[in-house]
């Protein structure tokens, strides 16, 4: 079981990495024509960065249903991890961060206002190439 929560930790822990990774050589080259609507101003709920999060939930989706299938706890835990992740990132990014659920989170937590503040200046950048700061959890 202690096996199970440390591949889940080291899963949600490993999607940071894996989210730098993407954000700055996927979806700042390659998978700007996507991740451009997201530095730009629209009044749309949805942009097409949104699409990212389709594709990033499938490794989840598919190590969920393998591991339950299966009943390989390994899998489970991994898909888990991931899925761990996302909602993090949802609420930091989606709903601290730009407020896109309709609800201003009042940020008093420093770390928080740190995430907020980096993500800001990421911003600053609405072209694929200049921007820094491409992290979420660890700012």
């Amino acid at each position: 079981m202690f096996g199970y929560i440390f591949i889940i930790i080291l899963s949600v822990l490993g999607m940071e990495l894996v989210a730098i990774l993407t954000h700055k050589y996927i979806m700042h080259g390659p998978g700007w024509c996507l991740h451009k609507s997201h530095h730009s101003q629209h009044s749309n709920f949805f942009e097409l960065n949104d699409i990212y999060f389709i594709i990033f939930s499938l490794p989840s989706i598919f190590n969920i249903i393998y591991g339950i299938y299966y009943s390989d706890f390994f899998f489970l835990s991994i898909g888990i991890g991931i899925l761990i992740y996302g909602l993090i990132y949802i609420f930091l990014h989606d709903i601290v961060v730009h407020n896109r659920l309709g609800y201003k989170f009042p940020i008093k937590n420093s770390y928080l206002k740190n995430i907020r503040k980096s993500h800001l200046k990421h911003h600053k950048v609405k072209t694929k190439l200049g921007a820094k700061k491409f992290g979420f959890i660890t700012y």
